[in-house]
């Protein structure tokens, strides 16, 4: 725990093994996503969520740019979030932290895949955050009841090589933190992340399928009054294809999330609305 606690207040990243996800049950789930991205542009355009206007579906090469001052990431992305129950009273609200998931009719099996390993995969990070807030002399079990309805969304990010083109504005994915809680990332062992150190620098990082990265975002951050890392990361790109899996594991939506004990207010919400409308290429343009 005390290495756990070093991680998250330090550096802000750590890498876990021996979880409930083992490495069959996230290779399959990368195996998925290789599928569904190596399909031709005009099989994925039917689920591209620059149409359907939400964070849903298949975003194209170009559809993020999480540096206002760097090119629009050239990483492919497939984003699937929580599924309300009919009945649940916010079902109405059209909130797009909830939208319908567009699932695709090729590879068969991609829903399946996805949604068992979305279900497993939020139960550990939620034990995992808890414990991590151990960790640093807080209470976890403050955190229990605050992701009954989470706006986790689950991503499958597609690194192809490093375009001819690429600039030293281009990036898979540009310098940025994470927007939300905790994010638990799987990979498919290649290198490809680099994480920025608090001197200056960068590490380089990564893990086979079956071991995750560990991060934390902003909303974290602030959330803890500061006592957990939110730290800057990026992906340049290599002379290789590169695929990875991360879970982004954030509250219900009207969860207050301002420092604990400040008296101020923040719905979890509208933290994630601004950065979303941000980084999403389609958004940005709404």
């Amino acid at each position: 725990m005390a290495l756990a606690a070093e991680a998250a207040t330090g550096v802000g990243f750590m890498t876990v093994y021996n979880t409930p996800l083992t490495g069959p049950m996230v290779q399959s789930v990368i195996d998925a996503y290789a599928a569904f991205f190596h399909l031709p542009a005009a099989a994925k355009s039917g689920y591209d969520m620059s149409v359907t206007g939400s964070n849903r579906g298949w975003g194209a090469g170009g559809a993020e740019q999480v540096d206002p001052d760097a090119n629009p990431d050239y990483k492919q992305v497939f984003d699937c979030g929580f599924t309300l129950v009919e009945d649940d009273p916010i079902a109405d609200a059209n909130l797009s932290f909830y939208a319908p998931n567009l699932w695709p009719h090729q590879p068969a099996g991609f829903a399946e895949v996805l949604q068992n390993y979305y279900l497993q995969s939020t139960d550990f990070a939620l034990n995992l955050l808890c414990a991590i807030a151990e960790a640093v002399g807080e209470d976890g079990e403050y955190f229990r009841d605050k992701f009954t309805r989470p706006m986790a969304l689950l991503r499958g990010n597609f690194y192809p090589e490093r375009p001819v083109w690429a600039t030293e504005k281009d990036f898979g994915i540009a310098t940025h933190t994470d927007y939300g809680c905790l994010t638990l990332l799987a990979t498919d062992g290649s290198p490809g992340l680099e994480v920025r150190k608090r001197g200056g620098g960068w590490i380089p990082l990564s893990a086979p399928p079956g071991e995750f990265v560990i991060n934390f975002g902003a909303m974290l951050e602030m959330w803890m009054g500061g006592k957990i890392k939110a730290t800057p990361h990026r992906v340049i790109g290599t002379n290789a294809e590169r695929i990875s899996v991360p879970l982004f594991f954030n509250p219900n939506h009207d969860e207050d999330v301002a420092p604990i004990g400040s008296g101020q207010s923040i719905d979890a919400w509208v933290h994630l609305k601004k950065r979303y409308d941000e980084t999403y290429v389609h958004l940005q343009k709404k």
